[in-house]
């Protein structure tokens, strides 16, 4: 179904702009009895229909109208994926009101910013844990914060502060306002337009203090025709209600809430939520989703699971998996050669991997029946993508950035170039700066600019109104786009090279045995590199070689895990110019952590702050 032909209907519900709370309450009309979620409780998968979830949405909906919310006001949501998340989500938006989400890992500093930030009138803050960052930070330091909801109440019990609500005495409060004022939701969604704020998406914060993205009802209507119901991003058709999602990175990410809730409302596929990000393999083995995204992160994870079982296993099942990685390898770039298209050799071995290999090995990573996977927020090794091509699993490279509600590029069927985040999306402006090589768009879906923050809105475009993005990048044959880096983390070395990082520390990440890499140079006379080793697959290593060890500093001290990595680091170097050679290295002391300042919520890099904490580490190789 097409994006027109659910606004009609979504229309003819509230007549007003078409926002996802009409698409999702069209539906609730058009097909109650459809699964529109699931959730696991207590071991067993829980279904929610339309008709049930448009029925807590509107009850949602009507609590928060209880609870005296106003068009434009803000409310937060801070909880790991779930389906209140969801339904609070799309209940703020039926009233009018600006989701804000907060990331699980939001330490009580961050939580307290945000908040004052957002100045949110109402929070969600899911349990104990995330309710205590709350109470640490003060009533008083938020005047706006009227009312919190809770939906654990283990450990809730006994708390003295008048704002909490309970989950199930807001919905009943919801109910009783439903029946007190029956049109109070359907009056509100008449009256949304366009240019209304629906959502207030944070960025990264690598350079600095978070900044909210205003996007609006136009841009989610603009960037759900352009993405979901693109038929020809996806192999067959596009994403329909017979399609099986696994939820599992925050939905406060934008590119979570599109390929999630944006995809759910726009074409009906089936939610299932994660239990937690600790769980997703496991959950992605029961499920086995014919739709995935994820980050380069995760595909690095499957890619590192799948070579551990091929050296775990017996004699006869290491052969095999060899022999089938090694299928996989060939046809990977047999296909990668023929623009993700496949030939007759490729099909030949294709059927041959399938039945000694590859329908083992896709089952056990949870992609046996996947037939579109795509990946973006960053960059990949296309040695990683490669792999999962050659596996049968079409994964589909794509670029997009929060302020442009994820619409720039994407990777189309039977047009794919490996290493390039693939084409411009039909009808939007896309252009590469001349002078700068940086990527500008406008269309749609560009945002309508920082929450309180007009000057660094205005920093973000251009005189004649285009976005930077920041992205500097080069065209591939005229047609494919290719990242070179962010243009604040290019390295200028003391001998005047300019020299993209990322592409030399994702090369590293390619490997089993690295978890995370940070490419060192700027100023310098030559390349160094932090490496933060991945514990799951070098302790298997290291038990393979009979070496003990007992913390992960321990690990990252023994001779022959720094000979290991220094091994990874001299194959990633002969992919390399000289002058991007990493020259030293150093192993890093411990995994890096949100909560210390290391990491972004969205696992990025905190450049300036990994030199602060490691400066001594660094000029240690100087």
């Amino acid at each position: 179904m097409t994006l027109t032909e659910q606004s009609t209907s979504g229309a003819r519900a509230t007549s007003g702009a078409t926002t996802v709370a009409s698409l999702a309450k069209a539906w609730a009309d058009r097909a109650p009895k459809q699964v529109a979620m699931r959730e696991k409780d207590f071991g067993i998968w829980r279904e929610y229909d339309w008709g049930t979830t448009w029925d807590l949405i509107e009850q949602a909906a009507h609590g928060l109208l209880a609870l005296g919310v106003e068009p434009g006001d803000r409310v937060a949501i801070h909880a790991e994926d779930r389906p209140e998340w969801v339904i609070l989500d799309l209940a703020t938006v039926a009233v009018r009101g600006i989701t804000v989400g907060f990331y699980p890992t939001n330490p009580a500093a961050e939580v307290e910013y945000l908040l004052g930030d957002c100045g949110a009138t109402v929070h969600f803050a899911e349990d104990e844990e995330q309710y205590d960052k709350v109470d640490e930070i003060g009533r008083e330091k938020l005047p706006n914060l009227r009312h919190i909801i809770f939906v654990e109440p283990r450990g809730m019990v006994g708390k003295d502060d008048e704002r909490l609500v309970f989950w199930d005495n807001f919905l009943e409060m919801g109910r009783e306002h439903r029946a007190a004022n029956p049109t109070a939701v359907a009056d509100r969604m008449a009256a949304a337009e366009d240019g209304d704020v629906m959502t207030l998406v944070y960025t990264s914060g690598t350079t600095g203090p978070p900044k909210g993205a205003m996007l609006t009802n136009k841009n989610s209507a603009f960037c759900i025709d352009k993405i979901v119901n693109a038929d020809e991003r996806v192999p067959g058709k596009g994403p329909n209600p017979k399609d099986q999602i696994v939820t599992y990175l925050p939905l406060c990410h934008v590119a979570e809430r599109i390929f999630s809730t944006w995809t759910m409302v726009g074409a009906g596929p089936v939610l299932n939520f994660a239990e937690s990000i600790e769980t997703v393999n496991e959950n992605l083995r029961e499920v086995q989703p014919t739709i995935f995204f994820a980050v380069p992160r995760i595909w690095e994870k499957l890619h590192a699971v799948a070579l551990i079982k091929a050296n775990d296993a017996s004699f006869f099942k290491k052969q095999m998996l060899r022999l089938g990685l090694g299928l996989a390898a060939r046809i990977g770039k047999i296909k990668v050669a023929n623009d993700g298209n496949h030939t007759i050799a490729s099909r030949i071995l294709a059927a041959i991997g399938w039945l000694l290999v590859f329908r083992a090995l896709r089952e056990r990573i949870g992609l046996r029946r996947c037939r579109y996977a795509s990946s973006g927020a960053a960059a990949i090794a296309p040695e990683v993508l490669e792999f999962f091509i050659g596996l049968g699993v079409p994964v589909f490279e794509l670029y997009g950035m929060t302020e442009n509600s994820a619409i720039a590029t994407a990777n189309f069927v039977g047009r794919m170039k490996l290493g390039t985040v693939g084409e411009p999306y039909p009808g939007i402006g896309f252009r590469i700066d001349e002078a700068t090589g940086e990527i500008q768009t406008k269309h749609d879906g560009v945002f309508k600019g920082y929450w309180n923050k007009p000057d660094k809105t205005a920093e973000t475009f251009t005189d004649d109104g285009w976005l930077m993005t920041g992205d500097v990048a080069e065209w591939v044959d005229g047609t494919h786009v290719r990242i070179v880096d962010r243009i604040k983390h290019i390295i200028i070395t003391s001998g005047g090279k300019n020299i993209s990082p990322s592409e030399i520390e994702n090369s590293l990440k390619t490997s089993p045995y690295v978890n995370e890499a940070m490419v060192i140079g700027e100023g310098r006379k030559y390349l160094t590199a932090l490496i933060g080793i991945e514990l799951e697959t070098v302790a298997d290593w290291a038990l393979r070689k009979n070496l003990p060890y007992t913390t992960y500093r321990d690990l990252t001290e023994k001779p022959e895990v720094i000979e290991l990595i220094d091994q990874v680091v001299q194959q990633t170097n002969e992919k390399f110019a000289r002058v991007e050679n990493v020259r030293k290295f150093a192993l890093l002391p411990k995994e890096l952590d949100h909560e210390d300042g290391e990491l972004t919520a969205t696992q990025k890099l905190k450049r300036s702050s990994m030199l602060e904490a490691y400066g001594d580490l660094v000029e240690s190789m100087y």
